[in-house]
Formats: C-alpha cells, structure tokens, sequence
C-alpha cells in the first residue's frame, strides 16, 4: 500500500491501535461487534472510533482527510453530536480501585485509613464528581456528600482487600501482606491473587495448574467472536488434556486453557486466533511467576518445580515429555526421533558433535543451520558452585546460609582471563524462541528443597544479565538431625537445561537454654 501497488487496505477493527497506515478516505463499515461474554453485539468504544478517524489524511500528502461512518439510524445523531461538540471524559478509578490501594499500600505511599482518603482527592475521579455526580451515583454535591461517598468507596475496597488477604487492618493502619505484595509486584489483579492462594495445594499437578492458570482474572479479556464455540469444540477433542467446558466453550478461560495446549502442541491456527494466542502468552509468564511466589508461601516443593517447567513449556511452545530438540528452530518431531537414535538427546549433545556429522544428520539448508547455530549458541550452560557456611556449626533454629556461584559459558576460553574472571563485556542474548511473541531475559530460580517431604525450604528468582551471579540463600535450620536436601537450578525459558545437586546438613541441637539462662541473668 505504501508504495503504492495496492489501494485500499481492509483493516480488523481490533488492528486499529497498532496501525501506522494512513489513507485520504478512510471507511468505518459498521460501529459494533460480536461480544461472545455477552453474546450481543456491542458499540465499538469511541476512543476506538476517533483513532480509526485519526488514519484518514496523509501527512504531506494531503491538505484534509475524509471519513465515512456507517452506522446504524439511531446512532447517526449520537455520532454527529460526539463529533461536532465536546464529549465528556469520565474517571473509571472506582472499578480499578482494589488494584490501585493495593499496590499503594505496598510501597507504604499510604498507611492509615485517611491516608487512603486523601490519595483520592488527588484524582480525576475526585475531580470530576461535582461536575457529574449522577455518573458516580452521587446523592448531591455537598463537602458531606461527596466526604461520605469517598469515606464509603474506599472503607469497602479496604474491607475486600482485607479478605482477600491483600492487606491487614489494624483498626485505622494498613499493612501489607504477602499476597498482596505479590500482586502489586507482579501487576495482578487481587481476585487473581486470591483464586491461587485459594485453589493451590501442596498435591496440585501440572493439569491442575493449567486449570487455575486459565481462570486468571486477566484472561477475562480473551476475545470471543460470533461461531467460535464449533471451532474451539474441534479444538477441544484434538488436546490431551480434557476441558472442564460444562456451560459451553463461550468462555474466555475455556478458550485461554485451549489455545495454551495448542500452543504446546504447535497447533496451526487461523491468523485471528494466532493473535490472541500470541497476546495471552506474557500474561501467563507472568501469571506463572506470580503462582510460583504463592506456591512458595505455602512451601510446596513439587507444585513449585511444575509451574516452572510449565513456565518453560509457555516459552518454548512445546510439551515437557517431547524431546528437547524441538526447541531447535526447523527441528520435527521426525528428525528428533532420528537424532535420539543416534545418541543425540540434548542440545548440547548437538553442540558437542562435528560439523560434519552435525549437517549430515540435520540436512538443512545454509540458511536453516544459521538459525540452528543461533539457538544452540543462545542456549545456556551454566556451572553452578554452591558452599553452606559454617556446615559444621549448624544449630536447630540457627540460620543456615547457603552461597551459590553461577556462571554462564565456564568452558569458553577467552583470550583475557581477567575479563573471563569479572565477566566483562560479556552479553547474554535475550531468549531464542520463534514461538514466543515478545523479547524476554533469560530468569533461573534457585530452590532448595526436600523431595522426600515435598517442602520447599528457599527460593530466589535470578535474571541472568552478566556472565558471573553470586547468590545467597539462607533459611531456619530445622530440629536436630541429619537431611539430606537437593538445590534446584531451573530455568524459566528452556528446557534440558535444569540441574540438581543432593546435600546433606546436620542440625545439632540448639542452645535455647542457654540463652533463656542469659536472659535471666540479664534480667536479674
């Protein structure tokens, strides 16, 4: 279109946010869509409107533009009253309120319940409620109005907030907890939150992580056309893992569950659903990430290390139990079954192999074995070196202090050692994944744990930025006694890359005596 070679261009009205494109005549055919939540036909948002009006006129090309708005009767004096005169703006904060005090209180910006009041005074929405009060439901527009309606909106917020165990009240002081922190932190919603602290167990599977995953309130957004529930039900009877669909495939989170497992089985899909797919998988990273962190409240070892391989499946866009070889780009399941045959198994059983037995086994294209070298030279191998200080002198109740020295590409031999030592200069590529949509950094967790009891005992989320990460991970020593406990390294992207290491402490027993005889004698 731009140069020229075609001359009109038909647009989705979902693509108009995205679009660059710009054109003297610009046609909106139709003012509604097919909301499946609803199943009606609803109004396109106005913003949506004007944006799609902004395309028309070329910058130097054209001195105006034109747009062509069809619509429904009714609608035309509404449109002609929206574009000739001002239309008002008005404050959505009340329905994202919950969100809002949440991640405030969290950083402590407030503190106490006045504190929440005054936060809104500062806001559109406060703005805005004398000059409309009928929009927000305002009784009048008095100071003791509108003090009420502000005392009332934010004294139930804090009262939701509170049961969702986001926040603690202490008769006029808030206090964050550690679901709330984590949904400030990771950027979800309250309800999301609660869903996981309240669905999660400590014998919860892949399958049902998958499940809890998809009912995310951030899904809620997922969109649904108009004779899309055949599509998903075919879709349905092709993916391993039964849908729970009892209402019908009209919900957002059927479709969310759905297009995951098609994405793990690299299911070919129409240009329209490829797109939401697309748009739902940083969500579910992010959702993961979050779940991980509520999973290690409960200190839960084996949904723990499920969430972080289904993290791993999200960005690769595979199943766990197929080789890892299909994370090579223009790799089949076919040439996998091949290469395992003959005793390549891991990626860097491909990296360890000659060139030429590499091409004769691959056949591909120069082409093909350039982007194969890419990935294989993307992916990590990190030498893992971990110490307990002072193992000896471990004490029930002590603090156990674990150092863990992580480096990436050990075994490439730099012409300065000194760089090699500092890491300097050193850079690690984003994530190689041709079925993830977005730039992503490559993240680890450290977990220390105990398979036997399926507890988790530490955990911390490493970003691989630099060549050299020294880590600490401390925990409470348990009661006297010897275990033997593993660290996991598992990374958030690739699989076939993870690494454990059995352990063993030895707890003696503490010197809680001793010390209430010090306090006595400090007391006395």
């Amino acid at each position: 279109y731009n140069a020229d070679a075609i001359q009109i261009v038909v647009v989705e009205q979902s693509l108009c946010w995205g679009l660059t494109l710009a054109a003297h005549l610009v046609v909106i055919m139709g003012t509604q869509h097919y909301d499946g939540s609803e199943h009606r036909y609803v109004d396109y948002p106005i913003t949506s409107v004007v944006q799609m009006m902004g395309r028309a006129c070329r910058p130097l090309k054209d001195s105006n533009g034109k747009c062509s708005i069809f619509c429904y009767a009714p609608k035309k004096e509404f449109y002609k009253k929206f574009l000739y005169e001002p239309f008002p703006v008005e404050s959505h904060l009340d329905h994202m309120l919950h969100n809002h005090l949440n991640a405030e209180i969290g950083t402590k910006t407030i503190e106490n319940f006045q504190d929440a009041v005054d936060y809104l005074t500062w806001t559109f929405m406060y703005r805005r409620l004398t000059q409309n009060p009928n929009y927000y439901n305002l009784q009048g527009t008095s100071h003791r109005h509108i003090s009420d309606h502000l005392s009332e909106l934010i004294e139930g917020t804090l009262q939701d907030l509170e049961t969702s165990k986001c926040i603690s009240i202490d008769d006029v002081d808030l206090s964050p907890l550690n679901l709330g922190m984590i949904a400030s932190y990771y950027y979800i919603t309250y309800t999301t939150v609660e869903l996981f602290n309240s669905s999660l167990s400590k014998k919860t599977k892949m399958k049902g992580l998958m499940e809890i995953l998809s009912h995310a309130n951030e899904f809620e957004t997922v969109p649904l056309r108009q004779g899309e529930e055949r599509a998903l039900e075919r879709l349905a009877r092709r993916m391993p893992w039964r849908v729970n669909a009892e209402d019908g495939y009209h919900s957002p989170h059927v479709k969310a569950h759905l297009l995951l497992q098609s994405h793990f089985a690299r299911q070919k899909l129409s240009p329209t659903v490829q797109a939401d797919r697309d748009a739902l998988l940083p969500i579910a990273v992010r959702l993961l990430q979050a779940i991980v962190d509520v999973i290690s409240s409960g200190g839960w070892l084996e949904p723990a290390l499920a969430a972080m391989e289904l993290s791993q499946m999200i960005v690769q866009g595979m199943w766990s139990n197929e080789s890892v070889l299909l994370q090579i780009p223009h790799m089949t399941k076919d040439l996998a079954s091949k290469a395992a045959k003959a005793g390549i198994k891991s990626i860097f059983d491909v990296l360890d192999m000659e060139d030429d037995d590499r091409d004769k086994l691959l056949s591909m294209t120069e082409a093909q074995m350039n982007d194969v070298a890419t990935m294989c030279n993307a992916y990590p191998n990190v030498d893992v070196k971990f110490e307990i200080a002072d193992a000896d002198d471990i004490t029930a109740g002590g603090r156990v202090v674990m150092q863990v020295a992580l480096e990436r590409d050990a075994d490439d031999e730099d012409e300065d050692e000194e760089e090699d030592t500092k890491g300097a200069g050193y850079v690690v590529e984003p994530v190689y994944s041709q079925r993830y949509p977005q730039t992503k950094s490559e993240a680890w967790w450290l977990v220390i744990g105990d398979p036997k009891k399926n507890k988790l005992i530490s955990i911390k989320r490493v970003v691989m930025r630099k060549k050299v990460h020294n880590v600490r991970l401390d925990f409470i020593a348990p009661a006297e006694g010897d275990y033997n406990l593993k660290l996991f390294f598992m990374c958030d992207s690739y699989l076939g890359c993870d690494q454990e290491y059995e352990f063993k402490i030895k707890v003696l027993e503490g010197d809680d005596d001793d010390d209430d005889d010090d306090e006595d004698e400090e007391s006395s």
